[in-house]
């Protein structure tokens, strides 16, 4: 089994990355994106460190293009015929800023990130997907093939549960999130034949930068939960599901939430 983990390089990623290789289904490929040399310490650690699971580090940026098709190859020369088994779509970025100053620069910035460069990657990696699901192979770890994490700022319908100093300083980042939304469930009805179960998960709210102004807000509403329990959750909820959840938009223990 081979799972592809973008944004590896910290926080939620590499957690996944940590996980995975320690569980007791481990795939056999863990394909980790970063986007800096610099940030891969951990990673690297992680690889020497797996003697049952090879973790393979690919540099790629998800929003551009080249990088998009040059990690495809890469995996697809190393997987062949027997394809890849899962996407976990979780490269993102957060900038925080109020309300007054909201630029198009940085609406676009999140929109690229956050919406575009998953789409991208997904596209990209379809064909590779099809192949895995097509091979079944032995030891699946889940039933789900794409988790691509949004999160519940991305919630139209839960906005007014929201306090409003979280609210109006990530207005950006909701925007993008709720696009991805949109876009992965216009998918996911585009996909039902295929039978690739495609789910968009949020993770909480995950503190991965400490000392940030966006760790400050979510700490100061206290919201806050540390990476490995968000992702351990997530990991517990994915064998629960099953094609009676493509293409819904849940929380980390698999709880619906309202686009």
């Amino acid at each position: 089994m081979s799972v592809l983990v973008t944004g590896a390089n910290s926080g939620i990623g590499l957690e996944f990355v940590r996980q995975l290789v320690q569980h007791e289904k481990y795939p056999r490929y863990v394909f980790a994106t970063y986007r800096s040399k610099g940030t891969i310490q951990e990673l690297e650690n992680i690889k020497k460190s797996s003697d049952r699971c090879q973790v393979i580090l690919i540099q790629a940026d998800v929003t551009n293009k080249e990088d998009v098709k040059s990690l495809r190859n890469s995996i697809e020369e190393i997987v062949g015929d027997k394809g890849l088994n899962m996407l976990i779509n979780n490269a993102g970025a957060l900038r925080i800023g109020s309300y007054g100053k909201l630029t198009e620069e940085d609406m676009l910035f999140h929109f690229k990130t956050n919406t575009v460069g998953p789409v991208t990657v997904f596209k990209e990696m379809l064909p590779l997907l099809v192949k895995g699901n097509e091979s079944k192979p032995n030891g699946e770890l889940f039933q789900v093939k794409v988790l691509n994490i949004s999160s519940m700022a991305g919630s139209i319908g839960d906005l007014g549960e929201i306090p409003l100093e979280l609210v109006e300083s990530t207005i950006s980042y909701r925007t993008s999130k709720a696009a991805l939304n949109m876009a992965m469930r216009s998918i996911a009805i585009a996909l039902k034949d295929k039978g690739i179960l495609m789910v968009n998960m949020g993770p909480g709210y995950v503190i991965t930068d400490k000392g940030s102004t966006s760790a400050d807000v979510a700490e100061s509403v206290s919201l806050t939960i540390d990476v490995p329990e968000s992702v351990s959750a997530m990991l517990k909820t994915l064998p629960t599901l099953d094609q009676s959840r493509h293409g819904d938009f849940m929380d980390r223990h698999g709880r619906a939430i309202a686009y």
